[in-house]
């Protein structure tokens, strides 16, 4: 399913008194991955003149994650616009589905928060489309 995986180890500061991964935090930890994929990716580097801005998200909760978990991060495209593009997150410790995410991005150039129209560089380092949750 994905372009990427980045991997995060649950702090204890990121639970609540359930013992279970606050909520906001996922947030957090899908930015984490997005600017992690990007800079992994030759040639698409924000310093380059392409950024993104969130737009909207949409996430969906499968199960708690817990304090020194390994989070498992999967990207992927889910949809490519004209300035925009939707990236998808899945969410797992293992083969557990944690939450799902899918979150519009629209391209701007660095420094600017007007839309720009998505580079091919940028289309073609993400890659193609994966299935949506």
């Amino acid at each position: 399913m994905s372009a990427f995986t980045h991997v995060v180890e649950v702090r204890y500061g990121d639970c609540d008194q359930q013992g279970v991964v606050f909520n906001a935090h996922y947030l957090a930890y899908v930015d984490d991955a997005m600017d992690h994929w990007m800079r992994s990716c030759e040639g698409l580097a924000w310093d380059q003149g392409f950024d993104v801005m969130l737009k909207k998200v949409i996430m969906t909760w499968h199960s708690p994650a817990r304090w020194q978990d390994e989070l498992a991060i999967d990207c992927g495209i889910g949809r490519w616009g004209r300035t925009s593009f939707d990236v998808v997150f899945r969410l797992r410790v293992g083969d557990r589905a944690v939450a799902d995410a899918v979150i519009t991005y629209v391209s701007v150039p660095t420094g600017s928060t007007q839309p720009m129209v998505v580079p091919d560089e940028a289309r073609s380092q993400l890659g193609e489309l994966v299935a949506l949750p």
